[in-house]
């Protein structure tokens, strides 16, 4: 029987906490973090009660001396990721409350959120199987709670990005105090009559999937009276948005990020 020495078990110790923790790391985004963690804006968690639930937000504050409108931020099918928080922060340095709710609160093991899962796939997989009307449940939740932050002007918006981005269409059928909806790479829903809020889609040009959608939702907009402006951007794939500020961008993914983004910063402030 091999004698192993304290050295030795430690090191087998470090190891195996190692391998444990690689689910995690792989859909990690430290450059995300880092940039998150130089902010200067504050960030907050905050509790939202509705009925028997529980939702956990990430809430942004811009530095400004004056009330702000809010934005409702919603996450990719990855989950609130360190991205999707940094994103928020760079919403709130222009100006925006900015609230982002964990919507995989109390669907996590051990009944946590998003960071309790091990891995991207177990992620994805729990995003995909929420109930639509508990998301819109969970948004009404968040919306309720910013608009009454005292440093909230009364004027809200949403966005989302990839499925956060079908979530946010779909949001404008439910939700009637919207001032506007922004769609970034997102599915239109299959009701459109019930929106009242202009809805402004980024979509890109390498993403048949869902860009494919366009004609079709823009003429079913024009034919219920609705305000759509979609833009697709030339050689952009979907995730634009993230993959355009990662450490890594093809050309067509950054400069697709860098409109859409002057967009989005510019149509809030029509609002």
């Amino acid at each position: 029987m091999r004698d192993y020495t304290p050295c030795m078990r430690r090191a087998a110790i470090k190891l195996l906490a190692l391998l444990l923790f690689l689910p995690i790391a792989a859909h990690a985004q430290d450059w995300a973090k880092a940039r998150l963690d130089k902010s200067p804006r504050h960030h907050e968690y905050v509790s939202l009660k509705h009925g028997d639930r529980t939702v956990q937000a990430f809430v942004v504050y811009p530095e400004v001396s004056h009330k702000a409108p809010v934005v409702v931020l919603i996450h990719e099918i990855f989950g609130l990721t360190d991205w999707a928080k940094e994103m928020a922060d760079e919403i709130a340095a222009e100006g925006y409350i900015v609230i982002a709710p964990d919507l995989l609160s109390g669907h996590g093991p051990h009944g946590g959120g998003f960071s309790e899962f091990a891995s991207q796939d177990d992620a994805v997989k729990a995003v995909s199987g929420l109930n639509p009307d508990d998301v819109n449940a969970d948004l009404d939740a968040a919306a309720d709670y910013a608009k009454k932050i005292p440093s909230a002007n009364g004027k809200l918006a949403v966005t989302g990005f990839c499925w956060g981005g079908g979530k946010s269409f779909a949001f404008a059928t439910h939700r009637h105090d919207l001032s506007a909806a922004f769609v970034f790479y997102g599915p239109p829903p299959s009701d459109l009559a019930a929106i009242t809020a202009p809805v402004y889609g980024f979509y890109a040009g390498n993403d048949a999937r869902i860009s494919a959608t366009v004609p079709a939702t823009t003429e079913a907009m024009k034919a219920a009276n609705k305000k759509y402006e979609p833009i697709i951007y030339d050689g952009a794939g979907h995730g634009f948005m993230r993959a355009g500020e990662a450490p890594d961008p093809t050309p067509a993914n950054k400069k697709a990020r860098e409109e859409g983004f002057d967009r989005l910063i510019k149509l809030l402030g029509t609002m």
